[in-house]
């Protein structure tokens, strides 16, 4: 069976766009980590860990889980709305896999 130019054209977009929207959340992830490291030391100098000894590192990591947590759920309604259109993606892509009959495996 040959597959037509259009058909691979086609599908080339719908890759490219899903690889987009992978991007997008990998962004928001990347984002989010740099925004709550970025955070915990100013959280250190609000609660007055300003002495030279080293700080207890359960502490800080108890406060960048906990402020990673905080960014995450600001951000969940965003990450959610790209995490399903991802998923219609992968869905439309396997279909047109289907309905091309082209295998997801290499030819053999």
């Amino acid at each position: 069976m040959t597959i037509l130019p259009e058909t691979l054209a086609q599908l080339s977009r719908m890759e490219g766009a899903r690889r987009q929207v992978q991007r997008q959340l990998e962004l928001i992830d990347r984002q989010i980590a740099r925004r709550a490291a970025a955070l915990v030391p100013q959280q250190r100098r609000r609660h007055g860990d300003r002495r030279g000894t080293s700080s207890d590192m359960c502490m800080v990591l108890e406060r960048y889980r906990s402020t990673l947590a905080a960014l995450t759920a600001e951000r969940q309604p965003e990450i959610d709305a790209l995490s399903r259109k991802l998923s219609r993606q992968d869905q439309a892509i396997a279909a047109h896999h289907a309905r091309q009959q082209i295998a997801l495996s290499p030819a053999a």
